[in-house]
């Protein structure tokens, strides 16, 4: 026992922080183990037999390493009938010379102009790029140009459109960083994070659909008001997402539709990137944003009142700190074990880098507590160039375009 007891509010607030901590670290694990036995039985099974017509959709903005061979992947795919198109908003864009060679070996190349007003500009190329889709085509599905897919990526995207229910399917990315220092991996750990939100499976419906990798019927598309939901947005995704909702049809993950995305980044980049990420988050889905800051706020509160407890000689502490920390730990080590499901040509990778999800784990949570409250009051972000003021979900006021070069 302590040589002095701590007044009683201390006390509630240890056993506050502490069991809630408990519980959501129990219930982590739990949801882990669970996803990475849903990815072993998907993952196993064969694709079903339907594969529609696509046109496949790339929005690209300035000089990006690994451009060419990114999209070279997306080209390549094992897929029957499909078309690409490459969305810029201006053919004066570093990017153009550098898909030439794709454009001559058949991928379309769509300039669509300045975006409708108030609207971001990458929402404006996916418009472009949609109404200049063929006839044909059946399924409209959407790639970000920063990821690179195996050849199978196409049709496990396009997979769960068989069920007449789905209205748009979707997969993830996740961080293979080619340097091993500590914030290309301190993203790729965070970024895991959210990727253990997505299971597959009818009753595990994702939060929303991943823009980097999404796809739902040209049918739905029309039905469900896409175009009128990005209208003076900035996010095309999570707007998709709720226009897909509001038609009363469902959001399916694929894992076989999962994108690796390589690339380092420094201290500035990551949080740059990160805040931009979660502040998008609280204005398009508020819900989502608050219950995650609350998670945080809890996390790290246990783990702050343990080592207070702990350095005033409660030595009875140290089991209970570990029991609120390690099952999130573990969730992190499940997760880096469902990465070797999804992606088994990253193997080597995974093999020297698997630990970071087990033991960065905790430095990760402080982390995301500092990009919760960075994020709590900002609405305006900077994107590939653009400066933008998030107004509300149906809102946004373009600021400045000051530069070509994209951020991670």
């Amino acid at each position: 026992m302590l040589d002095s007891t701590p007044v009683l509010p201390c006390w509630i607030l240890f056993w506050f922080f502490s069991g809630a901590a408990v519980i959501l670290g129990l219930a982590s694990l739990r949801a882990a183990s669970r996803r990475l036995q849903a990815i072993a039985a998907e993952m196993q099974q064969e694709p079903p037999p339907f594969t529609p017509s696509v046109t496949l959709i790339v929005p690209v903005k300035g000089r990006e390493e690994g451009l060419v061979d990114n999209l070279r992947s997306l080209l390549t795919q094992d897929y029957p009938d499909f078309e690409m198109l490459i969305a810029v908003r201006d053919g004066a864009d570093p990017a153009v010379a550098e898909v030439a060679p794709l454009v001559a070996a058949g991928v379309r190349l769509v300039v669509a102009g300045p975006p409708p007003a108030n609207t971001g500009e990458k929402i404006g190329n996916l418009l472009a790029a949609v109404a200049q889709a063929r006839a044909s085509t059946q399924v409209l599905a959407f790639a970000d140009s920063d990821g690179r897919v195996a050849r199978g990526w196409l049709r496990g995207l396009v997979a769960p459109l068989a069920d007449p229910a789905v209205g748009a399917s979707t997969g993830y990315r996740w961080y293979f960083p080619q340097r091993a220092a500590f914030w290309p991996l301190i993203r790729s750990v965070w970024n895991a994070a959210i990727a253990g939100g997505f299971v597959p499976g009818r009753q595990s419906p994702p939060a929303f659909a991943w823009g980097g990798a999404m796809a739902l019927r040209r049918e739905t598309f029309d039905r469900a008001r896409v175009p009128d939901f990005w209208l003076g947005s900035l996010s095309d995704d999570y707007r998709l997402t709720q226009a897909v909702r509001a038609a009363g049809l469902q959001i399916r993950f694929s894992p076989c539709a999962m994108v690796a995305t390589e690339g380092d980044c420094s201290a500035a980049e990551f949080f740059a990137w990160a805040v931009r990420q979660l502040t998008i988050t609280r204005v398009y889905r508020p819900r989502l944003w608050w219950l995650g800051f609350a998670a945080h706020i809890l996390y790290c509160g246990a783990m702050l009142a343990g080592i207070l407890a702990i350095a005033t000689g409660a030595l009875w502490a140290i089991p209970i700190l570990l029991l609120a920390t390690v099952p999130g730990m573990a969730s992190g080590a499940l997760r880096g074990r469902s990465a070797r499901l999804l992606f088994p040509d990253r193997a080597p990778w995974l093999a020297r880098h698997a630990w970071i999800y087990f033991w960065l784990t905790l430095p990760a949570t402080w982390i995301w507590l500092a990009v919760f409250v960075a994020s709590l009051a900002r609405r305006r972000i900077e994107w590939r160039g653009n400066t933008y003021e998030l107004l509300s979900p149906a809102k946004t006021r373009p600021i400045t375009a000051t530069r070509e070069t994209p951020q991670p």
